[in-house]
């Protein structure tokens, strides 16, 4: 199972290629509000009706908490406070997290990217405490997977693929949506 969590202004094209993406893999991903209600509003008007909500959540089953970005949608994610708690834990454990565009930075300030490589939107990149930052479109160090943004999103959905799955599967994939490069 795989969780990606959804706040108010998240970014609809990281969000849903993700989604989409991994239920073409056969993964079992489900979206997760943060909030008390399904309903969330994307940071460009689109609003998503995720699968649960954060109270829902059952942690134990989960392998992968995958962040999208979007502004204001990190801050709010940053200030969840259960969610936070999942990621160190998740950390600590070595059970596997995700973040793209501007989100990484929920893992900078939670700490567990000290010493990793890591990724996020160009601008942001201050705010990935302890990462030795690279600029590449994703890059996956142990547990943790970031990407630069929504151009990005359809190569950080295959990683996850690839992580989840294996190559062959990731592949599949890739050539399902005719991508060939």
């Amino acid at each position: 199972m795989v969780y990606i969590f959804l706040a108010e202004g998240f970014e609809e094209v990281e969000a849903l290629t993700v989604i989409d993406y991994l239920r073409r893999a056969g993964v079992d991903i489900k979206s997760v509000s943060i909030n008390e209600s399904v309903d969330v509003k994307g940071a460009h008007g689109v609003t998503v009706k995720s699968d649960i909500t954060i109270a829902d959540a059952d942690f134990d089953a989960c392998e992968m908490i995958v962040l999208p970005g979007g502004i204001p949608g990190t801050t709010y994610l940053g200030q969840c406070a259960e969610l936070v708690s999942q990621i160190k834990n998740f950390a600590a454990s070595g059970k596997k997290t995700a973040a793209i565009c501007a989100a990484p930075t929920v893992f900078g300030k939670a700490g567990i990217l000290v010493g990793k490589k890591a990724t996020c939107y160009p601008s942001l990149e201050g705010e990935l405490t302890g990462a030795d930052k690279v600029t590449d479109k994703v890059v996956t160090d142990g547990n943790v997977t970031t990407s630069r943004g929504p151009s990005t999103a359809v190569y950080f959905a295959l990683e996850l693929i690839r992580i989840l799955k294996g190559e062959e599967i990731k592949n599949n994939v890739k050539a399902d949506i005719l991508l060939d490069e």
